[in-house]
């Protein structure tokens, strides 16, 4: 047993110096940073649904005010022909 011991803690040291050293094992600190990072990207890329709704709303509000102005210019060219007419 202890020869065997002596021919392979070698080894063993290496690969868990290589494990070490290459980060092959995620610790709760660098999962913590991959997960704000992927939380920056989808913020950036992504709408949250409330800005969504937000958005939603406003261009509502948009096409309403857009269509009260139509209506003004609508009046406003009416007045014009009929006062070109009289």
């Amino acid at each position: 047993m202890e020869q065997f011991i002596n021919k392979y803690l070698p080894l063993g040291l290496v690969a868990v110096a290589l494990i070490f050293q290459y980060n092959l094992f995620a610790t709760p600190m660098s999962l913590e940073v991959k997960h704000r990072e992927i939380l920056g990207d989808i913020s950036n890329i992504y709408a949250t649904k409330e800005s969504y709704q937000d958005l939603k709303e406003d261009c509502n509000d948009l096409k309403q005010q857009l269509g009260a102005i139509q209506l003004k210019i609508d009046k406003i060219y009416e007045v014009i022909i009929e006062g070109g007419n009289k």
